[in-house]
């Protein structure tokens, strides 16, 4: 009996031993990454995941540029900005929806491409000051979204224009309803738009007038809106600027900081007092200088920096002997941290096409304040 005890052990051991051996000499030979070793908690219970910090994203600020239909699109600094809007698509009385020529439309599609290679979205505007037709915009405008019928047919132009040429959005500047019977046909219109637009995953913007007067400081009543249509769409593009025309012209009105500190408060009011998102909200500036003289024209930003780089500090500069009025990189850089001071979604700038190449680029300098803040933001929710 302990003999057969003895040989059962005997054959155990050299079973095992074999196996050992085998198995180191196999392992030594597999490559370090084909190896698995499986741990084994001491106690016998597993032991617990510890799980990586979560970094929650907030939503980016948005930096919106403008640019119209006969700019070059490749004068864009689309790397800069999240969305670029194409300026103007017009409307017809009886709702259909012009161009400005072949050149307009192969500009636009032009845009969308360079656009959607830096991932930014591209968009359509509808309206503007000027209608091609002549004159304002605003008859036409009124008279397309007045009646059902008009207005369907140019929510669906929009809606196939949008489909057929690859657009994330549209955006809508009716400048400006004068009444509350303009102010209610617009938010029908609007509702309506976002409602087929949304069911597409394409955007909805809106440009708004700065409702406030650059002198007095008080609200503009001559321009009405209905706020329930700012839920429908997705930003509310703030035209801070044009000051100038409010009273008697004065250039220097175009779009001082003081003039944007009381429009942030208007608007950052009138949402919270209707509970919408302050995020939607974003404020525009202008790229473009305001002559003293109303009878010259105005000249771009990047103008002012070719004549000297040195004007990229100032809000003033004398060329040719006249005066003009502008927003230099100082003002810029603090119209953005108030916009942001107040919880607004982002810039947008008027138009992408005036602004400066190379270190004194504006679009540059609004890029790095809101990444910047996003940077904070982002770190804030890891502490």
């Amino acid at each position: 009996m302990k003999k057969r005890h003895f040989l059962l052990a005997l054959v155990l051991l050299i079973t095992f031993t074999g196996g050992f051996f085998a198995g180191f000499s196999y392992n030594k030979q597999q490559p370090i990454e084909n190896l698995t070793i499986d741990k084994v908690s001491p106690s016998g219970k597993q032991p617990e995941v510890k799980q990586s910090p979560e970094i929650k994203q907030e939503q980016s600020k948005v930096l919106i540029g403008y640019v119209q239909d006969f700019r070059d699109p490749d004068v864009v600094d689309y790397d800069k900005l999240t969305h670029v809007i194409f300026s103007f698509a017009h409307p017809t009385k009886d709702g259909h929806l012009l161009m400005n020529g072949e050149s307009a439309l192969k500009n636009l599609r032009k845009m969308v491409i360079k656009a959607h290679k830096q991932d930014t979205k591209a968009i359509l505007a509808i309206g503007g000051w000027y209608h091609i037709s002549g004159g304002e915009s605003y008859d036409y405008f009124k008279s397309a979204i007045t009646n059902t019928q008009s207005r369907t047919k140019l929510i669906n132009e929009l809606v196939s224009i949008a489909e057929r040429e690859k657009l994330d959005g549209i955006d809508i500047d009716f400048e400006h309803p004068r009444s509350r019977e303009d102010a209610k046909n617009l938010a029908l219109f609007t509702k309506a738009l976002s409602i087929k637009l949304h069911k597409a995953e394409i955007e909805l913007s809106i440009a708004v007038n700065a409702k406030v007067h650059s002198v007095a400081g008080t609200e503009i009543n001559n321009v009405v809106y209905n706020s329930s249509m700012f839920q429908h769409v997705d930003h509310v593009n703030i035209m801070a600027y044009d000051g100038h025309w409010d009273g008697s012209y004065n250039a220097a009105n175009l779009s001082p900081y003081s003039y944007n500190e009381n429009i942030v408060k208007y608007w950052t009011n009138l949402f919270e007092q209707n509970n919408i998102s302050k995020d939607k909200l974003v404020l525009g500036v202008p790229f473009y200088a305001q002559p003293e003289d109303p009878s010259i024209k105005q000249i771009s930003y990047e103008t002012i920096i070719n004549k000297d780089p040195a004007n990229a500090s100032q809000d003033t500069v004398k060329l040719n002997g006249t005066t003009y009025h502008y927003n230099g990189e100082i003002t810029v850089q603090k119209k953005t941290k108030l916009a942001l001071d107040y919880g607004f979604g982002g810039m947008m700038v008027w138009e992408a096409g005036h602004d400066s190449k190379g270190e004194h680029s504006l679009t540059s300098v609004i890029s790095n304040v809101l990444t910047n803040a996003n940077l904070v933001a982002v770190k804030d929710t890891t502490n």
